[in-house]
């Protein structure tokens, strides 16, 4: 109970420490695609260029820990050319990131002396090498493809998708695009179900694997552990009946978006099929609809209902099935005592790193449906 209550509520402390570290160090963070990044290489970098089996995948981490803890502990035992942390659009971590050394022996010395380490109490780090797999080719696209309108298709899916290059020519079908994602897990998610995706949405038939494969000795840990993640196939049955909705804003799931260019190019529709049209809105009601897909449809909505009146929104969310295409089905129910008819509906995601992080996530997608039955009941009388 208070480990949930802990990965609900951002810890304003520990931000203001990360805050006042950065600049007491003058350490510089990036933030991009979903991630923090320090590196890569830092202002000062004497070593060589790191190669392979240089990095090591973290897991565990407290969701208030940020780089003023992480950063110190991974560089202790030795240089570091690149740190990322894994982010919430809420500003607490993933749970996740990844630490790059000048050399493989290094990133061996982190596994031994940081696997297990009790970073804070009840939190012990799972330290391990890192595949280091994060793009994918894609095969047999049409000729036709263009690469901006297949990144908007992409990032449709999952936000972690950093870049797009095309490539064709002799032994190869159509166009070959090579996908670059953020994470080694953002790829492998990806890698499980844009066949099947493809398939649904386009009526296209395409190849997906890795685009190189480094291989690691017997004795190396392989990342994610199979411990770690939880398996597509049996996700856990459970509630979540909170007063005090999650104000985490992991990434949404949805149909990725379709590009007209995209679409008539592997002929499939020009444009999304939606069985309610929207009607018009007012800009106020569109900036919040606009938030609830950029920010937290969960907060957007506690607000609303706080702004209104009608108390706050308990969710009940259950496990239902995994589809064929990799997705996770919940079940919800969402009570605001203020009005009469309870929502009921259905969400699919990804799977996440843990159970905690796919119920909430089925918990965002929950909120963004009643907050888009609400606008479609506003504008239908």
């Amino acid at each position: 109970m208070m480990e949930n209550k802990r990965n609900q509520v951002l810890n304003l402390e520990r931000v203001q420490a990360l805050e006042t570290w950065l600049k007491t160090t003058n350490t510089k963070l990036t933030q991009v695609n979903g991630q923090r990044k320090y590196g890569g290489p830092p202002e000062v970098w004497t070593g060589p260029t790191p190669g392979a089996r240089c990095e090591v995948f973290i897991s565990q981490i407290p969701r208030d820990a940020y780089e003023d803890l992480l950063i110190p502990l991974f560089s202790s035992v030795g240089a570091l050319w690149e740190f990322r942390l894994m982010m919430n659009f809420s500003g607490q971590n993933r749970g996740f990131a990844y630490a790059k050394y000048g050399s493989a022996a290094v990133a061996s010395d982190a596994i031994r002396m940081l696997h297990g380490h009790m970073l804070e109490p009840g939190f012990r780090l799972s330290v391990r090498r890192s595949t280091e797999k994060r793009h994918l080719c894609v095969g047999d696209l049409p000729a036709t493809t263009k690469p901006e309108e297949l990144l908007q298709v992409l990032r449709g899916l999952t936000e972690e998708v950093q870049r797009v290059s095309l490539k064709a020519g002799p032994g190869i079908e159509g166009v070959l695009a090579i996908v670059a994602f953020s994470s080694h897990h953002a790829a492998s998610m990806a890698k499980k179900t844009l066949v099947e995706v493809f398939k649904k949405q386009f009526a296209l038939s395409i190849s997906v694997k890795w685009q190189s494969s480094v291989k690691l000795s017997p004795d190396d840990p392989q990342q994610p552990s199979k411990s770690l993640l939880p398996s597509p196939l049996k996700p856990p049955r459970h509630i979540l009946n909170s007063p005090q909705p999650s104000v985490l804003p992991p990434r949404l799931v949805r149909p990725p978006s379709m590009p007209p260019g995209f679409c008539r190019a592997v002929g499939g529709p020009t444009a999304p099929q939606h069985p309610h049209p929207h009607p018009p809105c007012s800009s106020t009601y569109q900036e919040h609809l606009s938030a609830a897909f950029s920010g937290s449809p969960v907060m957007l909505l506690h607000k609303m209902c706080e702004a209104t009146g009608v108390g706050q929104p308990l969710y009940e969310i259950y496990y239902s099935h995994t589809g064929p295409d990799g997705f996770l089905c919940f079940t919800f129910k969402v009570c605001i005592p203020g009005i009469t008819m309870a929502f009921k509906g259905l969400v699919m995601i990804l799977p996440g790193p843990t159970a905690t992080n796919m119920l909430e996530e089925a918990q965002q997608a929950a909120a963004q449906q009643v907050l888009q039955s609400v606008y479609n009941k506003q504008f239908s009388h």
